[in-house]
């Protein structure tokens, strides 16, 4: 575990921005009132997710490489963090889902419906905690490694 120290700690340090992004979606209304721009802010959070790529591949790059890095061993860094944090994510989007906004599934269940963006049936079966979950832990990992395959190339230094 030692060996993957630095990405351990990057993930939970993901996790935890992932954490404090639903609050900051929930207090904007994006949950609830606002829940028609949802999709399109959310994104946002892409910015945050690369930022913490970025560091934490840095940081590996000096710990652990004395300021050398490949691009292979920032690409082989970044995909043991994107399965760590694909791992953690079915917890974080329990707490989101939960905790933070328990109310989120009924709310966007109800806005695609009425906008007639989807049949109940087929709302009902995308917007629930499994689907959510599946679709965070792939998410986390195709994304993850996307990200890490370009930030690699970014921060390598030979």
């Amino acid at each position: 575990m030692g060996k993957f120290r630095i990405e351990i700690k990057w993930a939970v340090i993901f996790a935890l921005a992932t954490l404090l992004w639903m609050v900051f979606e929930k207090s904007m209304g994006w949950h609830d009132v606002l829940i028609e721009k949802h999709a399109i802010y959310t994104n946002f959070f892409a910015i945050i997710a690369v930022a913490v790529y970025v560091l934490a591949l840095l940081d590996k790059r000096k710990v652990d490489y004395n300021g050398k890095m490949s691009w292979k061993q920032g690409f082989i860094s970044g995909i043991i963090l994107s399965v760590i944090i694909a791992l953690i994510s079915p917890l974080t989007q329990y707490i989101t889902s939960t905790l933070i906004t328990p109310e989120y599934f009924t709310n966007i269940i109800n806005f695609v419906v009425d906008s007639g963006k989807m049949d109940q049936e087929a709302a009902e079966s995308y917007f629930n905690l499994k689907s959510y979950i599946l679709q965070s832990l792939f998410g986390a990992l195709t994304m993850g490694i996307v990200t890490s395959a370009i930030v690699a190339f970014f921060v390598k230094k030979q």
